[in-house]
């Protein structure tokens, strides 16, 4: 099983398409709790109108697929506490010139 800093890793793989940069260092995973048989991750989109959302929750499930195989994979996108800038790592702010 692996933990929850290789599934951060993994979904750090996953770019987000609308802001070019990967979903962890957005600040868009809020919760990831990996425990035998079962990695729950808790997620959020920059807006509740992301037109990539699905898209998005899909690949995090298929990201983690492939480093868990054998566990059950719940993937919940919430909108509580809202996304904003502060949730996003120093290198992403570097990215966008904050």
């Amino acid at each position: 099983m692996p933990s929850e800093d290789q599934v951060r890793e993994a979904l750090r793989s996953i770019i987000d398409p609308e802001a070019g940069m990967n979903i962890v260092d957005l600040g868009l995973i809020y919760r990831v709790d990996a425990m035998p048989g079962r990695v729950a991750i808790e997620m959020t989109m920059t807006t509740p109108a992301c037109p990539v959302g699905p898209m998005l929750v899909d690949q995090v499930r298929d990201a983690v697929r492939a480093i868990a195989s054998d566990a059950e994979i719940a993937v919940e996108l919430v909108w509580e506490p809202p996304w904003h800038a502060g949730l996003m790592s120093e290198r992403a702010k570097k990215h966008f010139g904050w």
